[in-house]
């Protein structure tokens, strides 16, 4: 098949899914007030892969078929065609202005991991491994829209996956697994074709019925999704830019004895597998997450710059030194970019050593001396520790630069009536700029971090890559401690 277009996109949708909203039971999400806007947004999204100036560089030949496929499905094995992802994962991400956590891409990374660790998923069963492979041809070849679920209910965090009534496998048969329980956040769930089921947070002996990974159409029966109400009210553009185009959606999957197929099974019981399957993926999720972050922070960024032009703020040394900063911080954004493109190589070329497949990371450079390229964590550190920080900065800045101007903002609506047009002219311009186009820019600003849907994007980018308490502990039992204290070591035993 290859990539589908928007059109297709939109049929898939129509296929009797349980969503409950807004107190809603929703089957038709592409006529729901709320998710017209969003599905619209990924339509456009598919529909740039046929465009004539853009094709070639968001797609790559099927080795199935030959036929155009999204290159966020491109496996890495040389230079060449890490430049190639790279170029189509950052037109994505800049025609989405970084907003979209779960672009369709973020997952097609992550299927496009998990087929390349045979070795773990297969350790046991090698089914489970051919599984993976086979699901990832699926979804190239399909340009199949995914969702994914990692975590528990947090309904007593104190206690095990029992007490958060968690997924588990509740019984084995010839046909598949049955599973039931719950499991959380799956961003962009309303408007997926497929949900999978992943690991996060590790399993303990014990708790075998709860290592469990899959993959199964967000339609399938005994399966159902609470979403969050949703911020799109469908408010006009001028009002709410953002809103109306990239509220994803989040939910909570719930599984009442549905049979996944043995054909989509990933990990079933076998804790290790379960424990290692992330910290062993090559990195293609880790630099899609750091192009995304990239490119959401430089959007940040200009709409920072743009909104203190229209106040006279950019003429002030104060908010000079802020702007400047967040200038800076892009530059590093994009060096994280390279160092994360760098990792891949060098992860899926120590993959490789171990499947035996064939791969060139000639071009990779080794700036880490003998680290093994699996204790290399740039693309996560990054996605988990800097953009977290530096989304909730430029946020703050956003708020600085634009003070009150930002919350009081007269709608289109208001320069439509005649009565309070000239008053809005004389009251609300800026610095050689119309009235109209100075709130514009403040609703879009006010849109970004103060909204529901603004408010969720800040937050959203905080826990993105995981509960920031707990990814600094996984930090602190790195291997890079180590290597930290043994520099204070050999200062001592040398007194050199």
């Amino acid at each position: 098949m290859g990539a589908r277009t928007g059109e297709q996109y939109i049929k898939g949708l129509q296929d009797g899914r349980k969503i409950y909203v807004n107190g809603d039971l929703v089957r038709d999400v592409t006529s729901y007030p709320g998710y017209r806007g969003v599905a619209t947004e990924l339509a456009r999204h598919y529909d740039r892969h046929f465009d004539p100036e853009l094709g070639s560089e968001l797609t790559f030949a099927s080795p199935k078929d030959d036929a155009p496929v999204s290159n966020s499905f491109l496996y890495v094995t040389n230079h060449k065609q890490l430049e190639q992802r790279i170029r189509g994962e950052r037109l994505r991400c800049e025609h989405t202005y970084g907003l979209m956590g779960r672009l369709p891409d973020f997952m097609n990374a992550w299927v496009t991991d998990m087929a390349r660790v045979p070795h773990v998923l297969g350790a046991k069963d090698k089914q489970f491994a051919e599984n993976a492979i086979n699901f990832y041809a699926y979804c190239r070849d399909n340009d199949i829209c995914m969702t994914h679920t990692l975590l528990d209910p947090h309904v007593d965090r104190s206690k095990g996956p029992d007490a958060q009534q968690a997924l588990k496998i509740v019984k084995e048969t010839s046909k598949g697994i049955i599973v039931s329980g719950a499991r959380m956040l799956s961003t962009l769930a309303p408007v997926s074709d497929e949900l999978l089921v992943g690991p996060f947070l590790p399993r303990k002996k014990g708790e075998e019925a709860y290592a469990v990974a899959f993959a199964v159409p967000v339609a399938t029966e005994g399966l159902s999704f609470i979403a969050r109400e949703t911020y799109d009210l469908e408010r006009n553009p001028f009002d709410r830019p953002l809103s109306h185009r990239f509220d994803e959606g989040d939910a909570i999957a719930v599984f009442k004895d549905v049979l996944i197929p043995w054909s989509r099974v990933f990990v079933a019981g076998d804790i290790q597998s379960y424990n290692t399957l992330i910290i062993a993926f090559p990195g293609h999720v880790g630099m899609q997450a750091v192009i995304r972050g990239t490119e959401k922070l430089r959007f940040m960024t200009g709409l920072a710059c743009k909104l203190a032009s229209v106040n006279g703020r950019d003429k002030m040394p104060r908010y000079q030194e802020m702007l400047g900063e967040l200038i800076g911080y892009i530059q590093i954004a994009e060096g994280l970019i390279c160092g994360a493109g760098n990792e891949l190589l060098q992860r899926v070329a120590a993959t490789e050593q171990i499947n035996g497949g064939p791969v060139d990371a000639s071009a990779a450079i080794n700036v880490k001396g003998n680290v093994h390229a699996f204790e290399s964590f740039a693309g996560a550190a990054a996605m988990r520790q800097f953009f977290p920080y530096v989304n909730t900065m430029v946020c703050d800045i956003i708020r600085r630069i634009g003070s009150s101007g930002i919350v009081m903002t007269p709608t289109q609506a208001d320069f439509e009536n005649d009565e309070i047009k000239d008053a809005l002219d004389s009251y609300v311009g800026g610095p050689g700029m119309e009235a109209i186009d100075k709130v514009r820019l403040q609703k879009l600003a006010w849109d970004a971090i103060a909204t529901e849907f603004g408010s969720r994007q800040e937050h959203y980018e905080i826990f993105f890559g995981g509960d920031p308490y707990t990814v600094r502990m996984m930090q602190f039992h790195a291997p890079e401690r180590a290597r930290c204290e043994a520099l204070v070591d050999r200062l001592f035993a040398t007194g050199e």
